[in-house]
């Protein structure tokens, strides 16, 4: 028993100075119940709405796309990103298996968001922030898509080896421009949501 403690916290420390994601031979991970980090808390603090436009990143298989794009219903859409194309696959399978015609799969990574401007009313990721090499660039791409007064949600939580910390994640957000609203869970596994003020765009253009 020892040696399988000893074994996961080698483990954990290498990829927490090897940042780089869930492979797709070891998808199961992603399917298991996420204690706090539940798809149930994350609907609640993103609130998704019928005909938004929301984006994931690093959607893997699906665990929090499928029920979100159920919320966008027919006159809304998810865009769902992963730098795996085994992921999107099998999440675009899932999706047609829903019934789900509103989730658009794209391959990239969270450096250079392929999309204009202010294109989303929300952007969410969850154990996936601490993967990203240059978080602070990923972090302006994050709020440049957004729409002013635009929803930004994260997840973290100590069972992911790369676990950003929340006043780590707090400040770099409100570098990038975004205003903390609020968090839910505990310190150690917690969804946290900013947001793009509508007055920022406004500033931008006069600027």
């Amino acid at each position: 028993m020892l040696w399988v403690v000893a074994g996961a916290a080698a483990l954990g420390f290498w990829w927490r100075e090897h940042p780089s994601p869930c492979p797709y031979g070891l998808r199961v991970w992603l399917v298991l119940p996420r204690p706090v980090i539940t798809w149930r808390r994350l609907i609640d603090i993103l609130s998704p709405r019928e005909g938004e436009r929301m984006l994931e990143i690093g959607a893997g298989t699906g665990y929090y796309a499928l029920r979100v794009a159920e919320r966008l219903g027919k006159s809304g859409r998810l865009d769902a990103l992963d730098i795996q194309q085994s992921m999107l696959s099998h999440l675009a399978t899932r999706a047609h298996e829903r019934g789900l015609g509103n989730v658009v799969t794209t391959v990239c990574d969270a450096h250079v968001l392929p999309f204009e401007d202010d294109s989303f009313d929300g952007v969410y990721l969850s154990t996936v922030f601490g993967e990203i090499i240059d978080q602070d660039l990923a972090l302006a791409e994050m709020y440049r898509v957004l729409r002013p007064g635009g929803r930004l949600v994260d997840g973290e939580c100590l069972g992911d080896p790369l676990m950003v910390f929340p006043e780590n994640l707090r400040q770099r957000a409100t570098a990038a421009g975004f205003s903390f609203v609020r968090r839910v869970g505990v310190p150690l596994a917690y969804f946290a949501l900013f947001r793009k003020e509508a007055g920022d765009a406004d500033e931008a253009q006069g600027s």
